[in-house]
């Protein structure tokens, strides 16, 4: 099974060679990386650009800065897997997880595999709020979907290809995670979940989500599981 792993990138010089070197060494033999560069300003273009021609880097950068889910939009009509992850180019969560997610994929028992961060694996001890947020949204996001997730916002959300490809996607910024949760529990997929290790950035690595982006995720999680038709 072929795996398609998206890296969206905004300033992330520090992390982004490094980040493709994980991905590379994951353990899986067929992958193909797709790296959404969403017009950083801190030399990662010219990082990506530096990089030797391979098969298995497909590197695409936008003029101007549209956001998280904008850099998912795009990489989703580069995907040529049977698989599709998302991965942050900031190095909180590792690759290595990629064989234990994509079992379940390979086994017919589910349609998406979600990494859970708070259910028995070793994590970087978070911040109480960013932890309470988490599960704030979870739950509002169970209450709404009908789901009995322990981590809806995890970036780890490994999906069958042709369902990710065959979702509209809307959201530009962090809004995305919702947004492909009530999508999946819209269409009945059968999700699974499995324990990932995590360590957590805090702003002053350059994390960038904020209080802002937890209250749109609300607004999301209702609009896309009770309004919207997809």
């Amino acid at each position: 099974m072929k795996l398609s792993v998206i890296i969206p990138a905004y300033n992330e010089a520090q992390t982004i060679a490094t980040v493709i070197g994980q991905v590379r060494a994951c353990g899986l033999p067929d992958i193909e990386i797709i790296v959404v560069n969403d017009c950083s300003n801190d030399g990662t273009r010219e990082i990506l650009e530096a990089m030797p021609p391979s098969a298995d880097l497909k590197i695409l950068h936008h003029d101007q800065n549209q956001g998280k889910g904008a850099a998912i939009r795009s990489a989703q009509k580069m995907v040529t897997g049977d698989a599709v992850i998302i991965q942050d180019a900031d190095l909180e969560y590792a690759p290595t997880e990629f064989p234990v997610m994509i079992r379940p994929l390979m086994d017919n028992k589910a349609d998406a595999v979600f990494g859970s961060r708070y259910s028995g694996r070793e994590i970087l001890v978070d911040t109480f709020w960013h932890y309470f947020g988490n599960k704030v949204l979870t739950a509002i996001s169970n209450i709404c979907s009908n789901l009995h997730l322990t981590d809806m916002e995890t970036c780890y959300k490994m999906i069958r290809a042709d369902l990710f490809t065959s979702f509209t996607l809307e959201c530009n910024r962090f809004g995305f995670e919702p947004e492909i949760t009530a999508k999946l529990a819209r269409r009945r997929a059968r999700i699974y979940e499995v324990p990932i290790a995590y360590q957590a950035r805090c702003y002053d690595d350059g994390k960038k989500i904020g209080w802002r982006d937890g209250v749109a995720a609300i607004w999301y999680i209702i609009k896309y599981n009770l309004l919207s038709r997809d």
